[in-house]
């Protein structure tokens, strides 16, 4: 039986609601007594094992009743089971399966070589001493050709920022996407003014910044994501909503989770060890580091 053929039926036994009384009310406290009723039926799994004979029998049940007033609810609220069902698919493959290397089609294809981010790429991160004594991260090309300007971490308390350049080039290497990075290594794409405009320009910059300082805020609560492999989905919705007019829109929430625990891999390695060498590899999808 389909859902929405199960839908239809479930309807008909929909008892009308009393006078003046919300006629989501019932479904919704039926739900939320069934999913009670449901766990006591697992607990009873749990505490009595085999001796439990009824247990896959009670647990069919309790789930029977839960996709009833599932039915119902969403009939109450004027939407179709079937409908709910895949955009519930197409949220979890989103949010859980990262896009496969088949389907994942660089933005930059059809530019010119200079103007793509280079398919493999070396950087180094080198602490230095700035004019004014404080530390500073210099960035380096593989030729030794500086990207961008050296870096403080702009902060009143030291936390290491400085090394945030690891994670535009994270986002490079999994995403294919950087308009930071675009930028440290002169791989505008200036051939196409609209794309140059709104794709590589100062506000896709902007937002890119924005989302690495959002970022590093949220990381900083979790340990900068040592031993932690996922992240909150609220964060990841705040990032899709602030790039879905861009290129990386089509990205997924999986693909950014990877992307941004790649970025702090290679950050925390370049905290400890006070710089060294960035290693990026977009056929593959990833970002390495070693030390100088």
């Amino acid at each position: 039986m389909d859902l929405k053929r199960y839908q239809q039926a479930a309807v008909k036994t929909l008892q009308p609601p009393a006078d003046g009384t919300d006629p989501v009310l019932v479904p919704l406290l039926g739900l939320a007594g069934e999913v009670g009723s449901l766990t006591t039926a697992y607990k009873k799994h749990l505490r009595d094992g085999p001796a439990f004979e009824q247990s896959k029998h009670q647990l069919r049940e309790e789930l029977g009743d839960v996709l009833w007033y599932i039915a119902a609810l969403a009939h109450r609220f004027g939407l179709d089971l079937d409908d709910v069902a895949a955009a519930n698919l197409e949220k979890t493959k989103d949010r859980w399966r990262a896009t496969p290397h088949d389907e994942h089609t660089p933005f930059d294809s059809h530019f010119p070589a200079h103007e793509r981010l280079p398919r493999q790429a070396t950087l180094t991160f080198t602490p230095t001493t700035g004019d004014d004594g404080r530390t500073v991260i210099v960035l380096t090309q593989e030729d030794g050709t500086p990207a961008g300007d050296p870096l403080t971490s702009a902060s009143h308390i030291e936390d290491d920022y400085r090394f945030h350049d690891a994670f535009h080039l994270a986002h490079a290497a999994v995403l294919g996407w950087s308009p930071v990075t675009r930028f440290l290594l002169g791989r505008k794409r200036k051939s196409d003014p609209r794309t140059d405009e709104a794709e590589d320009g100062g506000r896709a910059i902007a937002i890119e910044e924005g989302i690495s300082a959002l970022v590093f805020s949220y990381a900083a609560r979790h340990r900068y994501f040592a031993d932690i492999k996922h992240i909150d989905h609220e964060l990841l919705t705040t990032i899709g909503h602030m790039t879905a007019h861009l290129e990386v829109g089509i990205c997924r929430a999986a693909d950014w989770e990877q992307a941004i625990l790649a970025g702090y891999t290679a950050w925390r390695h370049l905290r400890d060890h006070n710089g060294g060498t960035v290693h990026l590899d977009l056929d593959q999808r990833t970002l390495t580091v070693t030390d100088n």
